[in-house]
């Protein structure tokens, strides 16, 4: 799942990156509402964490943009004030939930999780993936293979989720790269190279995940 936290308190921005990114999500930030729609123009987001009282353009004026253009991704708008009018509001402007800070971290995740299921690709039922031998809990995180539990690094239960999503056909080397790095990986490195082969050892033999040149991984 990709997020975009758009949130000017910048250590609360970094913290929440911090902690989503060990949770197996892919986070880029900004600190302001103009930056926001400049990153929705460049790419496609899952869920959006919005900080509704932005200086400048503010997060009710970015949620309204998103949702007049059409914007596919959830949004999930933070505030300071939690009164019920608050949250009426806020989800008027087309947040798809809401939440007063200071909130719980354990249930933003769950909150989020809900919302990755929700957008457009997520699944709203399915929440444990199946091919070939290979299981993966996509709520619990938890992989394994002929019954035998697989340790993964985040980064390589996201290619696995995304490869057992396509359900055999092949996924792309930039779709790899855009759905689980954030922005800042540069296109040049061979991050999505080196993360699938230790994939690929982590599984095990007989080898599962096969490379077709110019079209990419398919498991």
């Amino acid at each position: 799942m990709r997020v975009l936290i758009v949130e000017d308190e910048t250590e609360l921005a970094e913290m929440l990156a911090d902690g989503l990114r060990a949770e197996g999500m892919v986070c880029d930030v900004v600190h302001d509402g103009a930056r926001a729609l400049e990153s929705t123009a460049a790419a496609e987001y899952d869920v959006l964490v919005l900080d509704r009282d932005l200086p400048g353009l503010s997060g009710d004026a970015v949620c309204r943009a998103l949702n007049t253009a059409g914007y596919p991704a959830r949004i999930l708008m933070l505030t300071a004030a939690g009164t019920l009018s608050d949250l009426v509001d806020g989800l008027g402007q087309g947040a798809d939930d809401y939440m007063a800070k200071p909130f719980s971290y354990l249930e933003l995740i769950a909150r989020l999780r809900a919302l990755g299921r929700r957008a457009p690709g997520g699944s709203a039922s399915a929440t444990v993936l199946s091919r070939r031998g290979i299981s993966l809990d996509t709520v619990r995180r938890a992989a394994e293979r002929d019954g035998r539990p697989l340790k993964l690094t985040p980064r390589e239960l996201g290619v696995l989720e995304l490869l057992l999503a396509a359900d055999g056909a092949p996924v792309a080397t930039e779709e790899l790269r855009d759905r689980l790095w954030d922005a800042a990986l540069d296109p040049a490195t061979t991050a999505v190279r080196v993360t699938v082969h230790s994939l690929r050892r982590k599984l095990g033999e007989p080898p599962l995940i096969s490379h077709d040149t110019g079209f990419g991984y398919r498991l």
